[in-house]
């Protein structure tokens, strides 16, 4: 399949007083289309860095992401907001549901942004809450819901617009085991059946089982990676390469 999504030589410097921290040392990464890959390391190590460059929310101090055949440090803000609005669906550990709206109003909010009509996003989000197994949930509004019916939402919303890449920070980390493991499912259905690129960074090894491909960083160095093609003990190949790794 070809690369939906590459990073080159990534690098980010934060300053920390007189010094720099460095948070990613020339990380390079090729994402197929359709594929899922998992991102995993120990805290400090960069994972939440190197997801926020991929979705163009932050900059690499040095190196270059291409998304769909498009450089990100070559767009100004406006056509970077617009690609991030239409090209990649966020799916955040917290949730991010505005309060007022209902899960309905939530899912179609990206489209509205868009300059749909209130009639035409209806049936859209009505069709990816079913996806979610929310349906008769869509005139709640996020207190409503329990934890995993949130995080089901902002997948739905992630998806509404189609978009070609899934980035999701931790999505079961605020998650009891039952909703994890229901959010992963939808995830591995985004792919499956809709062939969307989906990229998670996960601490757990039963979330980044459900991948195709895990990738380690440690100290802001993509250190191994690791092709998950048995269907059988995958939480077991992750395990011992963390152990190996020490991470």
């Amino acid at each position: 399949m070809p690369a939906i999504l590459e990073a080159s030589g990534v690098q980010k410097r934060y300053p920390m007083g007189e010094y720099q921290v460095e948070a990613l040392r020339g990380v390079d990464l090729v994402v197929a289309t359709g594929e899922f890959v998992a991102i995993m390391g120990p805290s400090g190590s960069g994972k939440s860095s190197l997801m926020h460059i991929l979705g163009g929310l932050d900059e690499c101090s040095d190196g270059e992401v291409v998304l769909a055949g498009r450089s990100l440090a070559k767009m100004d803000d406006t056509r970077l907001t617009l690609l991030r609005r239409r090209q990649i669906g966020f799916v955040f550990q917290f949730f991010n549901l505005l309060p007022t709206l209902t899960a309905a109003e939530n899912v179609a909010l990206p489209l509205l942004l868009e300059g749909q009509t209130r009639h035409q996003v209806t049936s859209r989000a009505e069709a990816l809450l079913e996806l979610v197994g929310l349906k008769d949930r869509a005139d709640h509004r996020p207190d409503q819901l329990s934890g995993g019916e949130q995080q089901r939402v902002a997948l739905a919303r992630a998806l509404v617009t189609e978009p070609a890449v899934v980035l999701a920070d931790e999505p079961t980390g605020n998650l009891d085991r039952r909703s994890g493991i229901e959010m992963l499912a939808l995830l591995r259905l985004a792919c499956d059946q809709r062939n969307q690129t989906v990229v998670i960074v996960t601490h757990d090894p039963m979330a980044a089982s459900q991948a195709d491909r895990v990738v380690f960083l440690q100290d802001g160095v993509l250190v191994y990676q690791l092709s998950l093609l048995d269907e059988g003990e995958r939480v077991e190949q992750i395990t011992d390469v963390m152990a190996r790794l020490e991470l």
